[in-house]
Protein backbone atom coordinates (compact mmCIF):
# COMPACT_ATOMS: atom_id res chain seq x y z
CA UNK A 1 0.00 0.00 0.00
CA UNK A 2 0.95 3.38 -0.32
CA UNK A 3 0.78 6.27 1.93
CA UNK A 4 -2.20 7.65 0.64
CA UNK A 5 -3.92 3.90 0.43
CA UNK A 6 -3.36 3.35 4.10
CA UNK A 7 -4.40 6.39 5.19
CA UNK A 8 -8.00 6.30 3.59
CA UNK A 9 -8.00 2.65 4.98
CA UNK A 10 -7.67 3.80 8.42
CA UNK A 11 -9.55 7.15 7.55
CA UNK A 12 -6.22 9.16 8.46
CA UNK A 13 -4.42 11.71 7.02
CA UNK A 14 -1.48 10.79 5.01
CA UNK A 15 0.71 13.07 7.11
CA UNK A 16 -0.49 11.27 10.64
CA UNK A 17 0.92 7.88 9.22
CA UNK A 18 4.23 9.44 8.41
CA UNK A 19 4.36 11.12 11.49
CA UNK A 20 3.50 8.13 13.59
CA UNK A 21 5.98 5.85 11.66
CA UNK A 22 8.64 8.75 12.23
CA UNK A 23 7.67 8.10 16.00
CA UNK A 24 8.18 4.44 15.77
CA UNK A 25 4.69 3.72 16.42
CA UNK A 26 3.97 2.26 12.89
CA UNK A 27 7.24 -0.14 11.98
CA UNK A 28 9.19 1.35 9.45
CA UNK A 29 7.91 1.17 5.81
CA UNK A 30 9.85 -0.88 3.01
CA UNK A 31 11.43 1.45 0.34
CA UNK A 32 10.45 0.93 -3.61
CA UNK A 33 13.27 0.93 -6.02
CA UNK A 34 12.60 4.84 -6.61
CA UNK A 35 12.22 5.33 -3.23
CA UNK A 36 8.58 5.62 -1.73
CA UNK A 37 6.89 3.59 0.94
CA UNK A 38 5.46 0.82 0.41
CA UNK A 39 2.93 -0.65 3.66
CA UNK A 40 1.38 -3.62 4.30
CA UNK A 41 -1.31 -5.63 6.54
CA UNK A 42 1.23 -4.87 9.23
CA UNK A 43 0.75 -0.63 9.60
CA UNK A 44 -2.60 -1.11 8.54
CA UNK A 45 -3.13 -3.51 11.81
CA UNK A 46 -0.95 -1.16 13.83
CA UNK A 47 -2.96 2.01 12.77
CA UNK A 48 -6.16 0.37 13.15
CA UNK A 49 -4.91 -0.21 17.24
CA UNK A 50 -3.44 2.83 17.31
CA UNK A 51 -6.99 4.49 16.75
CA UNK A 52 -9.03 2.41 18.73
CA UNK A 53 -6.40 2.94 22.14
CA UNK A 54 -6.57 6.67 21.77
CA UNK A 55 -10.07 6.52 22.43
CA UNK A 56 -9.43 4.77 25.51
CA UNK A 57 -6.04 6.24 26.29
CA UNK A 58 -5.43 8.88 24.75
CA UNK A 59 -2.71 9.84 21.78
CA UNK A 60 0.29 9.84 23.86
CA UNK A 61 -0.38 6.61 26.07
CA UNK A 62 -1.20 5.01 22.30
CA UNK A 63 2.00 6.41 21.02
CA UNK A 64 3.99 4.95 23.62
CA UNK A 65 2.47 1.20 23.84
CA UNK A 66 2.84 1.24 19.81
CA UNK A 67 6.46 2.13 20.28
CA UNK A 68 7.40 -0.32 22.76
CA UNK A 69 5.61 -3.34 20.78
CA UNK A 70 7.65 -1.59 17.53
CA UNK A 71 10.66 -1.80 19.98
CA UNK A 72 9.80 -5.73 20.99
CA UNK A 73 9.41 -4.78 24.40
CA UNK A 74 6.00 -6.52 24.40
CA UNK A 75 5.83 -6.81 27.83
CA UNK A 76 6.28 -3.31 28.57
CA UNK A 77 3.18 -2.19 25.86
CA UNK A 78 1.19 -4.94 28.02
CA UNK A 79 1.90 -2.98 31.05
CA UNK A 80 0.58 0.19 29.86
CA UNK A 81 -2.99 -1.25 28.68
CA UNK A 82 -2.64 -2.82 32.68
CA UNK A 83 -2.71 0.69 33.51
CA UNK A 84 -5.17 1.82 31.37
CA UNK A 85 -7.44 -0.52 32.39
CA UNK A 86 -6.94 0.02 36.03
CA UNK A 87 -6.76 3.91 35.64
CA UNK A 88 -10.45 3.25 34.64
CA UNK A 89 -11.31 1.14 37.44
CA UNK A 90 -10.14 3.75 39.72
CA UNK A 91 -11.94 6.24 37.56
CA UNK A 92 -15.54 3.74 38.17
CA UNK A 93 -14.54 3.62 42.35
CA UNK A 94 -14.35 7.41 42.55
CA UNK A 95 -17.30 8.06 40.70
CA UNK A 96 -19.24 5.81 43.18
CA UNK A 97 -17.64 7.20 46.36
CA UNK A 98 -18.11 10.62 44.67
CA UNK A 99 -21.91 9.63 44.32
CA UNK A 100 -22.62 8.28 47.87
CA UNK A 101 -20.38 11.76 49.18
CA UNK A 102 -22.75 14.01 48.05
CA UNK A 103 -25.70 12.42 48.58
CA UNK A 104 -25.19 12.21 52.31
CA UNK A 105 -24.14 16.04 52.02
CA UNK A 106 -27.66 16.77 50.54
CA UNK A 107 -28.90 14.61 52.67
CA UNK A 108 -27.57 15.15 55.67
CA UNK A 109 -28.03 18.84 57.68
CA UNK A 110 -25.31 20.96 58.94
CA UNK A 111 -25.61 21.44 62.33
CA UNK A 112 -23.82 25.12 62.60
CA UNK A 113 -22.99 27.79 65.80
CA UNK A 114 -25.64 30.63 65.10
CA UNK A 115 -22.75 33.05 63.93
CA UNK A 116 -21.29 29.85 61.30
CA UNK A 117 -17.82 29.08 60.66
CA UNK A 118 -14.89 31.14 59.96
CA UNK A 119 -12.35 30.10 57.43
CA UNK A 120 -10.23 27.68 59.74
CA UNK A 121 -12.82 26.16 60.97
CA UNK A 122 -14.37 25.16 57.75
CA UNK A 123 -10.81 24.14 56.58
CA UNK A 124 -9.98 21.92 59.43
CA UNK A 125 -14.20 20.33 59.02
CA UNK A 126 -12.79 19.44 55.48
CA UNK A 127 -9.25 18.36 55.84
CA UNK A 128 -8.26 20.91 53.44
CA UNK A 129 -5.63 24.33 54.05
CA UNK A 130 -7.54 27.65 54.34
CA UNK A 131 -6.51 28.81 51.02
CA UNK A 132 -7.95 26.39 49.07
CA UNK A 133 -10.99 28.23 49.99
CA UNK A 134 -10.04 31.67 49.12
CA UNK A 135 -9.08 29.85 45.91
CA UNK A 136 -12.72 28.68 45.03
CA UNK A 137 -13.59 32.21 46.76
CA UNK A 138 -11.29 33.58 43.87
CA UNK A 139 -13.05 31.22 41.33
CA UNK A 140 -16.85 32.14 42.00
CA UNK A 141 -17.72 28.73 43.73
CA UNK A 142 -18.05 29.97 47.49
CA UNK A 143 -19.65 33.29 48.17
CA UNK A 144 -19.17 33.79 51.97
CA UNK A 145 -20.33 36.93 53.66
CA UNK A 146 -18.63 38.97 56.03
CA UNK A 147 -18.38 40.26 59.29
CA UNK A 148 -19.27 43.95 59.46
CA UNK A 149 -16.88 44.56 62.38
CA UNK A 150 -13.91 42.51 61.56
CA UNK A 151 -14.46 41.90 57.57
CA UNK A 152 -13.34 37.92 58.90
CA UNK A 153 -15.47 35.68 56.21
CA UNK A 154 -17.88 33.90 57.85
CA UNK A 155 -19.48 30.54 56.27
CA UNK A 156 -23.25 29.35 56.74
CA UNK A 157 -24.90 25.99 56.74
CA UNK A 158 -25.26 26.97 52.59
CA UNK A 159 -21.68 27.82 52.36
CA UNK A 160 -20.74 24.50 54.06
CA UNK A 161 -22.42 22.37 51.94
CA UNK A 162 -21.40 24.29 48.69
CA UNK A 163 -17.64 23.61 50.34
CA UNK A 164 -18.23 20.08 50.59
CA UNK A 165 -19.81 19.70 47.28
CA UNK A 166 -16.81 21.48 45.53
CA UNK A 167 -14.42 19.26 47.97
CA UNK A 168 -15.73 16.11 46.93
CA UNK A 169 -15.54 17.26 43.25
CA UNK A 170 -12.12 18.16 43.22
CA UNK A 171 -11.35 15.25 44.47
CA UNK A 172 -12.68 13.83 41.65
CA UNK A 173 -10.77 16.03 39.33
CA UNK A 174 -13.76 18.01 38.36
CA UNK A 175 -12.16 21.43 36.62
CA UNK A 176 -13.74 24.55 37.97
CA UNK A 177 -15.44 25.59 35.16
CA UNK A 178 -17.47 22.44 35.56
CA UNK A 179 -17.97 22.64 39.07
CA UNK A 180 -19.26 26.03 38.64
CA UNK A 181 -22.99 24.96 37.55
CA UNK A 182 -23.35 22.39 39.77
CA UNK A 183 -22.70 24.84 42.71
CA UNK A 184 -25.05 27.12 40.87
CA UNK A 185 -27.87 24.86 40.24
CA UNK A 186 -27.56 23.67 44.09
CA UNK A 187 -28.23 27.48 45.42
CA UNK A 188 -30.73 28.41 42.76
CA UNK A 189 -33.29 25.05 42.98
CA UNK A 190 -31.74 23.56 46.21
CA UNK A 191 -31.75 20.68 43.63
CA UNK A 192 -28.81 18.81 42.30
CA UNK A 193 -29.74 18.48 38.29
CA UNK A 194 -26.72 19.57 37.09
CA UNK A 195 -25.10 17.84 39.47
CA UNK A 196 -26.87 14.08 38.41
CA UNK A 197 -26.29 15.27 34.94
CA UNK A 198 -22.23 15.84 35.69
CA UNK A 199 -21.89 12.66 37.12
CA UNK A 200 -24.01 10.96 34.74
CA UNK A 201 -21.50 12.58 31.37
CA UNK A 202 -18.46 10.97 33.44
CA UNK A 203 -19.55 7.67 34.01
CA UNK A 204 -20.84 7.67 30.11
CA UNK A 205 -17.10 9.17 29.50
CA UNK A 206 -16.04 5.87 31.42
CA UNK A 207 -17.95 3.30 29.14
CA UNK A 208 -16.56 4.94 26.54
CA UNK A 209 -13.22 4.44 27.08
CA UNK A 210 -13.59 1.53 28.28
CA UNK A 211 -15.33 0.24 25.03
CA UNK A 212 -12.22 2.00 23.02
CA UNK A 213 -9.89 -0.11 25.38
CA UNK A 214 -11.70 -3.66 24.51
CA UNK A 215 -11.31 -2.54 20.81
CA UNK A 216 -8.15 -1.60 21.41
CA UNK A 217 -6.82 -4.68 23.09
CA UNK A 218 -8.05 -6.82 20.17
CA UNK A 219 -6.99 -4.58 17.56
CA UNK A 220 -3.59 -4.81 19.09
CA UNK A 221 -3.98 -8.59 19.57
CA UNK A 222 -4.17 -9.11 15.45
CA UNK A 223 -1.34 -6.81 14.92
CA UNK A 224 0.66 -8.97 17.23
CA UNK A 225 -0.54 -11.82 14.96
CA UNK A 226 1.07 -9.79 11.64
CA UNK A 227 3.95 -9.50 13.38
CA UNK A 228 4.65 -12.87 14.57
CA UNK A 229 3.63 -13.81 10.96
CA UNK A 230 6.83 -11.89 9.65
CA UNK A 231 9.06 -13.37 12.28
CA UNK A 232 8.16 -16.90 11.84
CA UNK A 233 8.42 -16.35 7.79
CA UNK A 234 11.79 -14.70 8.01
CA UNK A 235 13.24 -17.93 10.75
CA UNK A 236 11.85 -20.09 7.90
CA UNK A 237 13.80 -18.23 5.44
Amino acid sequence: MRPVDLARAAGVSTQQVRNLESLGALPEAERSASGYRRYDERHLAALLAYQALTAGMGPTGARALLTAVGAGSVADALAMLDAAHAGLHQGRASLVETEQSLAAVNQEPVNLAPDGLRVGALAKLLGVRPSALRVWEAAGLLAPSREPSTGYRVYRAQDVRDAQVIHTLRQSHYLFDRIRPIVEGLRRTGGSEELRTALAERREMLDRRAFALLEGSALLWRYLGRLSQIDQSAAEL
